[in-house]
């Protein structure tokens, strides 16, 4: 399964995301961020590759629903509702990321 981990500058949230999923059970793991300093800035090829988007506020879905409008259509899109208040692989983070996501995947324990 393909997850994309999506949350303002790709620094903290989705990257820690993505370190923590990538690999495990076989996930292909991507992060990038929605605003114009982001590590790494979303763009259409992550949505059409991704087949499961987490997203960490609800900014995040109405910033990819105004820039991917046709590219969103078939795609699951969650919010996990974790507020920009951790740094990189913060052990609350983790915590917390795996808590909410484990509502939709298998997580690591």
């Amino acid at each position: 399964m393909k997850l994309l981990f999506i949350c303002s500058r790709n620094k903290w949230r989705s990257l820690t995301a993505e370190k923590i999923f990538e690999g495990y059970n076989g996930y292909e793991v991507r992060s990038a961020g929605t605003e114009t300093g982001a590590r790494i800035k979303v763009t259409g090829g992550h949505i059409g590759w991704s087949e499961l988007i987490f997203v960490m506020e609800k900014k995040h879905v109405r910033r990819l629903k105004e820039k991917f409008p046709t590219s969103l259509k078939d795609k699951r899109l969650i919010c996990l509702d974790i507020p920009d208040d951790y740094q990189f692989m913060d052990e609350e983070l983790i915590e917390i990321l795996k808590a909410r996501v484990s509502e939709y995947i298998e997580v690591p324990i």
